[in-house]
């Protein structure tokens, strides 16, 4: 993702639901009757939702940080998606690697340092899409913050892109080994961008839902900040009941990349409504909104009063998460900080800060350390 709750009754006539233990509970996910998603079962206790894995404490978007994340608590793993040139899907935060690996250390690669426009932003970097799997295997992952995540550096050059493929393998693998069962909440990256350049991943994502013995049943949440694109999985996916889909919320004052490329003028904010939400509530099953969308900061960086965000998407039918949590001070609230300076991991404050949002009655939530997440949440 892009940076920097009244308790219902299970439905009980046509409801299918496909139950998991994980993180020591039950998570119900409830598949759609007739089509129609106005109503879901909430989950016992909020989802503990790993970003990116175990991102503050190893490279994002690795095995390393997926089976730290796993160690630590988390329900679902996040597997970011993005495509190579041959058509494979694999986790990487943005398709721009520059930051995320050591491709610029590669020479045999120099030449294929361009300019691009993605989602109307202009980047400079390497690509996954001008990329083979066979040629992102030989990088190796690194910490997109650096120096900010000391511990997560020190692995810098020991994990290997993976794709979704192995990823499913392997929290397959954790799952038996651990007796209990791991979802997976892998976000489609720039949809309308890779479409346009012939490689969409939405169909690849189903062809990988569908050959994985695991995740046929294991709990799936497929996250997106587009909207046509999951209205589209909608129907693809009715009655798929291990799969949910989530509807990742950005600036209110901008739009949807998928908006801006068909001159949709509606912007987030437009979307926040109670119209708005009402409309998503028809093909998602979550809205996830920032954190400081649902507790917004004030003119001296503590926390202020809830927007009511929360109680709107409730009342729309919507479950709600949000993202994301992180332990250093500088992304802290200044509630929550300490002394010990910017980059500092502050694991009290990142605890207490998440038990805040808690109390707003979240169904899930992401963080980059699982392990003050599963602190937060408590037993």
């Amino acid at each position: 993702m892009r940076n920097p709750l009244s308790r219902r009754k299970v439905l009980s006539q046509g409801l299918v639901a496909a139950t998991a233990v994980a993180g020591g509970r039950s998570i119900a996910f409830a598949a759609p009757v007739g089509g129609s998603v106005s109503m879901r079962a909430r989950p016992a206790r909020p989802i503990l939702l790993a970003h990116r894995g175990s991102s503050a404490l190893r490279p994002e978007h690795t095995l390393g940080a997926y089976a730290r994340a796993i160690a630590d608590g988390a329900d679902f793993i996040e597997p970011d998606l993005c495509c190579t040139k041959d058509g494979v899907l694999v986790a990487r935060h943005e398709n721009n690697i520059a930051e995320t690996t050591d491709v610029a250390s590669h020479p045999e690669f120099a030449a294929r340092r361009v300019e691009k426009v993605v989602d109307g932003e202009k980047l400079t970097g390497w690509f996954t899409e001008d990329f083979t799997l066979a040629e992102l295997k030989t990088l190796r992952a690194k910490e997109r913050l650096g120096a900010v995540r000391p511990e997560s550096q020190s692995y810098d050059g020991q994990f290997q892109i993976v794709s979704l493929e192995e990823i499913a393998d392997f929290v397959a693998a954790e799952s038996a080994a651990r007796g209990r069962v791991i979802g997976l909440i892998p976000e489609v990256k720039h949809s309308t961008y890779f479409a346009g350049i012939g490689l969409p991943i939405e169909p690849r994502l189903i062809e990988r839902l569908n050959a994985s013995a695991y995740l046929k049943k294991a709990p799936v949440v497929i996250q997106s900040f587009e909207v046509a694109n999951l209205k589209a999985l909608r129907r693809e996916l009715t009655g798929r009941a291990n799969i949910q889909l989530m509807q990742l919320v950005g600036d209110p004052r901008q739009s949807p990349a998928d908006f801006e490329a068909t001159g949709d003028k509606r912007r987030w904010a437009d979307l926040l409504t109670p119209q708005g939400l009402a409309e998503i509530a028809t093909y998602a099953d979550w809205l996830a909104p920032a954190t400081r969308m649902l507790i917004p900061l004030e003119a001296d960086g503590r926390l202020g009063k809830p927007t009511g965000l929360v109680e709107a998407a409730r009342r729309a039918g919507l479950l709600v998460g949000t993202w994301t949590f992180r332990p250093e001070n500088r992304f802290l609230a200044a509630d929550f900080r300490n002394g010990e300076g910017e980059n500092a991991r502050n694991p009290a404050g990142s605890v207490a800060e998440i038990r805040r949002y808690l109390a707003l009655g979240l169904d899930g939530f992401f963080t980059d350390d699982p392990a003050l997440g599963f602190e937060a949440r408590g037993q």
